[in-house]
């Protein structure tokens, strides 16, 4: 079951470097900072959540992880230069599946801890969005957690799923996926149809 967890984790870090690749090609950034923009979008927000949890950071004694990551930004380089452009929404896609994996891996890590479900569940949005909140500040891009389309809401619908199938008896493994598809599913209905939760009255 360990094992099942660490692929995981190895494929949302490979999925979120993918977007830190795209958004950095997007801007125009040499060789260093593509790797530096794919790394920070990998394993940002699950470096946050191990500092906080006062667990071991889970990519210090791995070095899995950084291979997924420049495997990652080989494989999209040669097909950006390949083709020579991206589609319009493949950032947003590559990072709603990343968003997914690591909702759901942050709450999983969390209950694993002894943390309660609330707990479980915001680890879950930290590991989720925050990798791609310092993506996009580096990139000069207002995050977007904090504009749009839903996006911490999808997580914290998974990290309740999640929650939930374990409280209902659940095997982790069917929880997991249930709650990785409600994220998804989630995010790219409020990409698909401009879902927000304005507050505010514009007046545009």
């Amino acid at each position: 079951m360990t094992e099942l967890y660490h692929w995981f984790d190895l494929i949302g870090v490979a999925v979120f470097a993918v977007s830190g690749t795209l958004l950095a090609y997007d801007k125009k950034m040499d060789g260093f900072g593509v790797v530096v923009l794919a790394t920070v979008t990998a394993i940002g927000g699950g470096t946050l959540r191990d500092l906080i949890l006062d667990v071991p950071v889970f990519w210090l004694h791995d070095q899995s992880y950084f291979w997924a990551i420049l495997f990652s930004v080989f494989v999209t380089t040669r097909l950006i230069n390949k083709q020579r452009s991206i589609e319009f929404n493949t950032l947003q896609i590559a990072d709603a599946f990343g968003l997914a994996f690591f909702a759901v891996m942050g709450a999983q890590k969390a209950m694993l801890a002894g943390m309660p479900d609330t707990t479980a569940i915001i680890m879950g949005v930290i590991t989720g969005c925050f990798g791609g909140m310092i993506r996009d500040v580096l990139a000069g891009n207002m995050p977007m957690l904090l504009k749009g389309e839903l996006y911490a809401i999808t997580c914290i619908a998974g990290g309740v799923a999640y929650t939930l199938g374990i409280s209902f008896g659940f095997v982790t493994e069917l929880a997991m996926v249930i709650a990785m598809l409600v994220t998804l599913v989630l995010r790219l209905a409020a990409m698909k149809w401009r879902l927000t939760l304005h507050i505010f009255k514009y007046s545009d």
